[in-house]
């Protein structure tokens, strides 16, 4: 029989640090882990496995994006969420307690006067957006998630290069990213043109800086503080939607009040970037239209998902249909029982996404969830033909959300975005003239298409959804 040998001092402090680990990392996941499912795993993985338990909770369960994004930045517009900004500014009445929710979330309020244009694909909106370049008299302000070098790309260097030989400040914030998708990179060329660029978070060596997440995703152009530009384009011939592979895409351009948060956003970026503490002077703005308008961002620096909650609350609003256009589509949970919630009360909730998606994996973790949704009754929707890079939401005849952020832990959870928020009949139903066109050139997604997946092509979807939090 073996006799127990009694733990010597080094042995009991062993023993010691490890129950001082495991408690302490139990302690932090069952305050820091807002889900119980998660928070009851990880509490479970530190006390039984004292050692591996919380070296995997270090690694795998600490939220890292979110400690990174606060260190890098401070909050940007608003200072502070929870406080609801004054809202003079009236709406339609049925929409009134959605403009509370987003007034109470984001702190923004709401600006009257304002007009929007809307323009499809690059061929149609490229031409204006140069126009308002062309035209630019004081400062030109363009930040872009990808801005290529090709013949589209040059055109704007060159347009901007001709701005600075007018005098006009021009300022170019490029992702750090997002730049690596063309070559040679633009910066280069805009910088020996006399452009003022700045980038994003760039990946470095030293000190190793290799991010692949906290990316800038906003499209942001904004010339002489009265004009600004925002949708989901990025600069390049790939939103051509007539060239071999090219992408359709929807762009807004935006007039009144409302351009002055577009610019303070940009500023806002601007200045974490470079340190330059510019704001924007103070306007008289004419009344341009009769949309009235405020501007959601959203990032990994927040303690909130405002843009998850501002987007719940519309939908819970809704009285009559949801229209949604997405190229990327894995909703977190609450937005899904937005959508079930909605379907099950009668309205018409269509959501449509491309049939051939140009990362295929996001395709086919789409795959795995959409029957929770068709199964309830919403309508899902494959667009034919040529993939479609527009975002867009409509509730009932006078909401909608316009802007950068797809409806994917992407752009909710890991990346910097802005949206435009939109309460105006006109403007609402122009946009969902445009769904509802789209829908009807598109096939719709049954329930038996979903079940009747072939068994390795299930497990593909299966194992792509898993991974759903990183893609």
């Amino acid at each position: 029989m073996l006799e127990a040998v009694p733990l010597g001092p080094i042995e009991w402090l062993v023993v010691a640090a490890m129950v001082v680990m495991a408690t302490a990392a139990a302690l932090h996941a069952l305050l820091h882990k807002h889900d119980p499912a998660g928070a009851f795993g990880w509490v479970a993985v530190c006390l039984l496995f004292p050692v591996a338990g919380p070296v995997l909770y270090f690694v795998f369960g600490i939220n890292r994006i979110r400690i990174r994004a606060r260190a890098l930045r401070s909050e940007q517009l608003p200072p502070m969420a929870g406080t609801p900004a004054r809202d003079p500014i009236a709406v339609h009445p049925e929409f009134a307690q959605q403009a509370r929710i987003s007034s109470a979330v984001t702190g923004v309020p709401l600006t009257g006067g304002n007009a929007i244009d809307t323009y499809h694909d690059g061929e149609v909106a490229y031409p204006v957006m140069l126009e308002a370049i062309e035209q630019a008299a004081e400062t030109v302000y363009l930040a872009t998630y990808i801005f290529e070098s090709n013949r589209t790309g040059l055109r704007f260097a060159q347009a901007l290069e001709r701005a600075v030989r007018r005098g006009v400040d021009v300022r170019v914030l490029l992702d750090g990213a997002g730049e690596w998708y063309s070559w040679p990179r633009i910066r280069h060329r805009l910088r020996a043109g006399g452009v003022t660029v700045a980038r994003f978070l760039p990946p470095q060596l030293l000190p190793p800086r290799l991010l692949i997440n906290l990316r800038n995703h906003r499209k942001i152009l904004v010339v002489d503080g009265h004009t600004a530009f925002t949708g989901g384009m990025n600069i390049g011939d790939r939103h051509l939607a007539q060239r071999r592979g090219g992408v359709r895409d929807t762009h807004f351009r935006v007039r009144g009040p409302v351009v002055h948060q577009i610019e303070s956003i940009f500023l806002d970026d601007w200045q974490f970037t470079t340190g330059d503490r510019r704001r924007p002077p103070d306007r008289t703005f004419v009344s341009q239209g009769d949309a009235v308008c405020r501007t959601l961002v959203d990032g990994p620096n927040e303690e909130l998902n405002r843009l998850t909650m501002v987007l719940v609350g519309a939908i819970a609003a809704a009285r009559q249909r949801v229209l949604i256009m997405t190229p990327y589509f894995l909703p977190p949970r609450e937005l899904i029982a937005a959508l079930q919630s909605a379907a099950i009360r009668g309205l018409q909730v269509e959501i449509v996404l491309p049939g051939r998606n140009n990362l295929p994996f996001m395709h086919w973790a789409t795959r795995n969830m959409l029957w929770e949704l068709v199964k309830w009754g919403v309508r899902v929707h494959y667009q034919r033909g040529t993939f479609v890079h527009t975002k867009l939401l409509v509730v009932d005849d006078h909401y909608a959300q316009v802007g950068s952020a797809n409806l994917d832990p992407r752009s909710l959870r890991l990346n910097f975005e802005l949206v435009l928020e939109v309460f105006d009949a006109t403007f609402t139903n122009q946009v969902a003239e445009h769904v509802e066109r789209a829908i009807s050139m598109s096939r719709t997604v049954t329930l038996a298409e979903l079940a009747s997946r072939p068994l390795p092509a299930r497990i593909r979807d299966a194992i792509c959804w898993l991974f759903t939090p990183y893609l």
